[in-house]
């Protein structure tokens, strides 16, 4: 059986105090690291997950608050794991010039001839799975700003599988990639209607009805989202939070 843990539950300001974007996927061939934005090296850490653990980190686009997180990932399996096993992260195109700008922007290139283990990057595509470590993993596009190469991805390893938005707008065909998911993580930013690039519970409880998945938790959650947590029309995420499938 796997299992999922919210490390970071929160929109980019940290509404209701929590964390930024991180969700860790347990599969029966290993672990699967959802996002990593800035505090998911101490969030991990507080629910006493290993770095080591993580074998593929899959980002859903290129805002600080999802993939801001890598370098000092990166930084600390160097120098305080030293670790040895390979590490595969995954994004959308241009992830490795990505992840190698944001760390030399914050005073920590990557630099391959000191590390001791495989850095592998994958880029994602729309149209079918690729392996990344320990999943077959498959992106879709959605509707957020297009300068941060967003989209949602569907990690599946035998016949379970996970699909997780990262950040979207509502779009036609949006349940559909949630169909046959044990579990859908969905962003709900917004209580009601507002900016275009977020959802919002609102337009969820409209379209409740063209859902077809086994459990749908909403996560990403604004300052109005999340001080009505319990009181929602979906099931919503904590940081900490643990859900087996």
């Amino acid at each position: 059986m796997s299992e999922v843990i919210f490390v970071g539950t929160s929109d980019a300001f940290g509404a209701g105090g929590r964390r930024q974007a991180a969700v860790v996927v347990r599969l029966a061939g290993g672990t699967v690291l959802l996002d990593c934005g800035m505090t998911t090296g101490t969030g991990m850490a507080a629910l006493g997950i290993a770095r080591e653990e993580i074998d593929a980190i899959l980002i859903s686009h290129f805002h600080a608050d999802h993939f801001g997180g890598i370098p000092q990932f990166l930084l600390a399996s160097l120098y305080e794991d030293g670790r040895r096993r390979p590490l595969h992260i995954g994004g959308p195109p241009g992830v490795e010039a990505r992840v190698r700008a944001a760390s030399a922007a914050l005073g920590h290139p990557l630099v391959d001839a000191e590390r001791n283990h495989p850095l592998l990057f994958v880029e994602l595509s729309t149209q079918g799975e690729v392996e990344v470590g320990p999943a077959q993993v498959s992106a879709f596009a959605v509707h957020h700003q297009p300068d941060a190469c967003p989209h949602g991805v569907g990690v599946r390893c035998g016949n379970e599988r996970v699909v997780y938005t990262g950040d979207t707008g509502w779009f036609e065909g949006l349940p559909r990639f949630a169909s046959n998911s044990q579990l859908f993580v969905c962003e709900c930013t917004q209580l009601v209607r507002g900016y275009d690039f977020h959802l919002s519970h609102e337009e969820l409880v409209e379209r409740k009805g063209e859902f077809d998945c086994g459990r749908m938790i909403l996560t990403h959650l604004g300052s109005d989202t999340s001080a009505r947590r319990g009181r929602l029309a979906f099931e919503t995420a904590d940081d900490g939070m643990l859900v087996r499938l």
